[in-house]
């Protein structure tokens, strides 16, 4: 039997809306009025009523998070500082994976706005005209977490990912390399875009012919760090280093090197990108890129509660600092 307002109101000899006044933090009631409300509360085993107290307030306190795979370190920290920021603020978060197809995330966000969430936050690839007019479709206001709006009208936060890629391979042609690769993403996001840009202005400014064979793409997994080291030293002239557009492909490219009997980095230097947890446990530690990710998830969160709350907005595109973390798989 569930257990109601209206029991607990009884049972104490209080009116509804003081047991109400009580639940919801109200200070216009009596310290002793209080103090029995809640004995009664904790004897009977009340349980307040989230969606009725959303019909009444027309907020639920909910935020819809849509992360392409939380099995992911890289949107685990995100989801983290996701997570971190919503408690702070007395909101819950339903967490789903959309694995970056575009059919699944439209889906997400209907079913988003059909549990009548007040908020919510997407991090995804490609934001297409369908994802932009879904978004527009409802009043909840939506904020992209590492994820780029190339029309310029959805708030986001991230860092300034052409600038980071041209000063990682900047770094390894500065250090004497002549023949950089670069893995990177076979999804062609405008994240991944601005990394190959980086890349490319890097090496015009240090008048390096940019050859297609250098890059190869990948799907951010470890495996396919492997199957980069595979091809790109199928080739006559072997790359001296190696700019990787995720740690986790980083770590495989390691790996795959040191099978073959490459020495990291005397031999071959490799530079990620993230500067997850998995950058201190290879061996040699991974040079990388700073991207903060808990940050990342931590401020747009904030973000998304100043619009739920319709607080000033002083910067709806907001770009965090990046920088380069030099460990030993660089010399």
């Amino acid at each position: 039997m569930n257990i109601t307002i209206y029991d607990v109101a009884r049972e104490a000899n209080v009116s509804m809306a003081t047991v109400s006044r009580v639940v919801n933090g109200n200070p216009n009631v009596k310290p002793t009025t209080r103090k029995k409300v809640l004995a009664t509360i904790e004897s009977l085993g009340y349980r307040p009523n989230a969606v009725a107290r959303g019909l009444a307030s027309k907020k639920t306190t909910t935020v819809g998070a849509i992360i392409p795979d939380i099995s992911s370190i890289f949107f685990a920290e995100l989801a983290r500082g996701i997570e971190d920021i919503a408690t702070m603020y007395k909101y819950n978060i339903i967490l789903s994976n959309s694995d970056q197809n575009k059919d699944k995330e439209l889906q997400l966000i209907n079913t988003m706005y059909e549990k009548q969430v007040d908020g919510i936050l997407f991090m995804g690839g490609t934001i297409t005209e369908e994802h932009v007019e879904q978004f527009k479709s409802s009043s909840v206001p939506v904020v992209l977490a590492a994820t780029y709006d190339e029309t310029g009208t959805i708030p986001s936060v991230n860092i300034d990912y052409e600038q980071a890629a041209y000063e990682a391979t900047k770094f390894l042609l500065d250090k004497g390399n002549k023949t950089v690769a670069f893995i990177a993403a076979e999804d062609d996001t405008t994240i991944n875009q601005q990394k190959y840009a980086g890349y490319q202005r890097a090496l015009q400014e240090s008048s390096v012919s940019l050859n297609d064979a250098y890059v190869v793409k990948g799907d951010f997994t470890y495996g396919s760090g492997l199957e980069a080291v595979d091809e790109l030293f199928a080739l006559e002239t072997k790359p001296t280093a190696i700019f990787v557009s995720s740690d986790e492909m980083a770590l495989g490219v390691i790996h795959g090197a040191q099978d073959k009997g490459i020495k990291v980095p005397e031999d071959l230097e490799v530079f990620g990108f993230d500067n997850t947890r998995l950058a201190s446990m290879v061996r040699p530690t991974l040079s990388t890129i700073v991207q903060p990710m808990y940050d990342i998830g931590a401020v747009a969160m904030r973000l998304l509660t100043k619009y739920m709350n319709k607080e000033e907005i002083s910067e709806k595109k907001v770009v965090l600092p990046h920088r380069i973390e030099e460990r030993n798989s660089t010399k």
